[in-house]
């Protein structure tokens, strides 16, 4: 059975040719430079090389407004136009309309229906987890769904112990404003952990959210560090990419590719497969709602 590993990238299209914008013109991203040997670019979205795939998928969907994340977000995990079901964008989190549709559709639900071996490798802090003792339930699209399935969120033990990894790779976050003393990783390690927990598993997530907030103008001091790692993590896992193991790399709206501004984008998402079933899926994906019947499609014929 090939496994498949999503790696999702909140707030990351492709945007103008223009390095006072867009960070991917002003520094040199190997993930994407070493591998299709240069960067897309609004006038030139789509490149192939070698297996990979980058091309555009459009997030708007024919609904008027700014993409958001909680009708992005709905529509990758439960293949469907949430943003048109709910008449609007809307974000950060899923509108209360939604949940009964994230709860029925999403895909760690649907392949754990279909006897699949599926993980969210993405770890919480304890104060996650208090506050959802507190009686709070507002939450990301992602924690929803994952809990919606009945799969147990990841806690420290879990980064601990290798089985999942923090939302900012290395630990360091973790440590300096949690108060935790973990082991601080390499973006590298990092990778090679997702890489072994995905070879464990049919279907794997992991979901990185620090693109979306520089493009918001937030943790702007830990910037070079941020592109750093993500940079190095990416590129580790496709350097590294097992032959029957299939990626996708995705995202629910444009932000970061313009930091002239401090707000979602018009652009289409940056996507990128590799891997067993690259071009499939590469031929397969247009909108944001095509993701989980391309992925149910290889992972249950």
């Amino acid at each position: 059975m090939p496994g498949l590993l999503v790696i999702f990238l909140d707030g990351v299209g492709i945007g103008e040719k223009d390095p006072v914008k867009n960070p991917f013109f002003k520094h040199n991203f190997k993930f994407i430079n070493n591998i299709f040997g240069e960067t897309p670019h609004l006038q030139n979205q789509s490149l192939n090389k070698n297996g990979h795939y980058l091309f555009p998928v459009d997030p708007i969907m024919g609904v008027n407004g700014i993409p958001q994340s909680g009708t992005g977000q709905t529509s990758l995990l439960c293949g469907l136009n949430a943003s048109e079901l709910l008449g609007q964008h809307f974000g950060p989190f899923p509108h209360s309309k939604l949940l009964p549709v994230i709860e029925r559709e999403n895909i760690f639900s649907q392949l754990r229906d279909k006897q699949k071996r599926v993980k969210f490798a993405n770890a919480y802090p304890k104060r996650f987890f208090d506050y959802l003792q507190s009686g709070h339930k507002r939450v990301g699209t992602f924690a929803t769904s994952v809990m919606s399935a009945g799969i147990k969120l990841n806690g420290v033990d879990e980064v601990n112990n290798a089985q999942a990894l923090s939302a900012e790779i290395t630990n360091r976050v973790w440590n300096d404003k949690l108060g935790y003393n973990l082991k601080v990783i390499t973006p590298a390690e990092a990778a090679r952990r997702l890489l072994s927990i995905s070879k464990e598993n049919d279907f794997t997530l992991y979901e990185y959210f620090l693109t979306d907030h520089l493009g918001h103008g937030r943790n702007s001091e830990d910037y070079s560090e941020i592109i750093t790692n993500i940079d190095n993590f990416l590129l580790t896992v496709l350097n590294e990419l097992p032959d029957d193991l299939t990626l996708i790399i995705c995202s629910d709206h444009g932000n970061f590719e313009d930091l002239s501004i401090k707000q979602h984008t018009f652009n289409p998402t940056l996507t990128i497969t590799a891997g067993k079933h690259a071009g499939r899926l590469a031929s397969g994906i247009n909108k944001l709602y095509h993701l989980k019947p391309s992925i149910m499609e290889i992972l249950c014929e």
